[in-house]
């Protein structure tokens, strides 16, 4: 069963008593929210989620809530709750799906310690992956949804998770966050992919969320090999400059770009030498997707297959 399979009603019951139990990348959440309008947006956002069975084993439970009952009226807020634990200050009401988002990619890069856990979005095709590494304000989750809606399938617009098992990069296929201009150049370049609400005046400028492709939630038990590591950024008016990128430098980037490096230690160190091993690492600056894009594939076409290290 589906997330769209359920009416609204139905959803509402369950997010607000038993919980509702759906798949988070490698992991499984158990969600739970009273709030009726993030249950609307969570159906629209998150519709073709599988629901998984009652027995699954739960790795998160997450509730969305106010923080007090007289906070569901006067100058209401909402608030992030993971097992007891809640990492952020309250935020208006309004941004009630924006913070479960945050709250998520929160949960995983503070526990996910069986994978490197990058700032990075993450694309795939015929079984190999892109992964695309940038500041906030570079461009990053714009240029992962452009890529999405040419054919990619999503991994993920916020983190690639890199196992140290086996090197492979893991799904965690959620909706894909948009910022203030970004949110409608994606629109115009597919009228019929389905956005959530524009949320205003958020810590980071207004977002709204564009729904992830059917395929790319059906094949979140698919991880895919890394191959290729972009450095995007975005400048306004400026030329086309695209650079092979040393492996030294790349590592250094990556490293910096690593929410768990610290905890990992020596085997994050092991763990990003073998992922700088197997990829072939570009640096690129754009003003247009008419640039980047056909670039990246020019590139993606051109870098041969390298072989994976043993971790």
């Amino acid at each position: 069963m589906r997330i769209a399979d359920l009416s609204l009603e139905q959803l509402r019951a369950r997010l607000s008593h038993d919980g509702l139990l759906l798949p988070c990348g490698p992991f499984c959440i158990r969600l739970r929210t009273p709030l009726p309008k993030l249950a609307a947006e969570f159906r629209q956002l998150y519709a073709d989620f599988p629901v998984l069975e009652a027995d699954t084993y739960v790795d998160f439970e997450i509730e969305v809530r106010s923080p007090s009952p007289l906070r569901r009226f006067f100058r209401a807020q909402v608030i992030f709750d993971c097992d007891g634990r809640i990492p952020f200050k309250p935020l208006p009401f309004a941004q009630a799906f924006p913070i479960l988002e945050w709250g998520l990619n929160w949960v995983i890069y503070s526990h996910a310690h069986d994978y490197l856990v990058m700032h990075a979005a993450v694309v795939e095709r015929g079984g190999r992956c892109l992964m695309l590494a940038a500041d906030p304000g570079s461009g990053k989750s714009t240029l992962c949804a452009a890529l999405v809606l040419r054919g990619w399938r999503l991994l993920s617009d916020e983190m690639a998770l890199i196992s140290l098992k086996d090197g492979l990069a893991y799904p965690i296929a959620r909706p894909v966050s948009l910022k203030n201009t970004s949110i409608d150049i994606v629109r115009a370049l597919s009228p019929d992919t389905h956005f959530g609400p524009l949320c205003p005046d958020t810590a980071k400028g207004a977002i709204a969320h564009m729904r992830p492709p059917l395929g790319s939630v059906q094949a979140m038990a698919m991880p895919a090999r890394p191959a290729m590591l972009v450095f995007p950024k975005y400048q306004a008016g400026a030329a086309l400059q695209s650079s092979p990128e040393g492996q030294a430098h790349a590592l250094a980037e990556l490293t910096r770009h690593t929410f768990n490096f610290a905890v990992l230690g020596g085997r994050g160190f092991n763990a990003l030498g073998r992922l700088i091993d197997q990829v072939h690492a570009h640096r690129i600056a754009y003003a247009s997707f008419d640039q980047v894009i056909p670039e990246i594939e020019r590139l993606w076409t051109l870098a041969p297959e390298r072989p994976m290290s043993t971790p």
